[in-house]
């Protein structure tokens, strides 16, 4: 049987494919995505544009490696106000970032590149659109507190899965396309392969 690769650190995502019956191994893809995501920006890419390159460029770092293995390359972005939030590293500017977000809607964008012999060979974006309540600046300290930084692993700086759900008023879109694959479409493109049964 084809062996699968996934070139992700997120553990979430792993934990998505393990729990769905897939079977792989995880090899980190080391890519610079504030370089990348500013020239692509400069040269105004749209942003489906840029979570798709984002993905592709960290499949085919791994693919390069292991052309005989599927590879599943994924990223997620943020979008709002027409800006693209990248990930952060403190808890200072997770709460800049939450009060930026406050009270508007913004979009997730994940996106999967899988290549196959070392070149793409399937591509999904996922979008949801998520709409942030008007949450008081006690509770935010509150959430901070409590999460700490556990909450700096998601782009959004928000675990849909545990308290983050509580920082919104309205969500459109595929449940794990906000959790940072689409899962269901990668699923279906691996019974393709004979990775998992038909």
């Amino acid at each position: 049987m084809t062996s699968v690769i996934l070139a992700s650190g997120s553990e979430i995502r792993a934990n998505l494919l393990k729990n769905a019956g897939v079977t792989f191994d995880v090899q980190i893809a080391r890519i610079d995505e504030a370089a990348i995501i500013a020239s692509l920006w400069q040269e105004n890419a749209k942003p489906h544009d840029v979570v798709d390159t984002l993905a592709e460029y960290k499949a085919a770092r791994v693919a390069a490696k292991h052309p005989e293995s599927l590879v599943i390359g994924c990223d997620q972005i943020l979008v709002c106000d027409k800006l693209i939030y990248e990930k952060i590293d403190s808890l200072d500017a997770a709460r800049e970032k939450l009060m930026s977000l406050r009270g508007k809607a913004h979009q997730l964008m994940s996106a999967v590149v899988i290549f196959e012999d070392g070149k793409p060979v399937w591509r999904q974006i996922g979008r949801a659109q998520l709409i942030m309540r008007d949450f008081s600046d006690e509770y935010l300290d509150g959430y901070l507190d409590r999460n700490g930084e556990n909450i700096l692993s998601s782009v959004g700086c928000y675990k849909l899965e545990e308290e983050g759900a509580q920082l919104f008023t309205r969500i459109q879109g595929d449940y794990f396309t906000i959790l940072g694959i689409p899962l269901l479409e990668v699923l279906g493109f691996l019974r393709t392969r004979g990775v998992l049964d038909n």
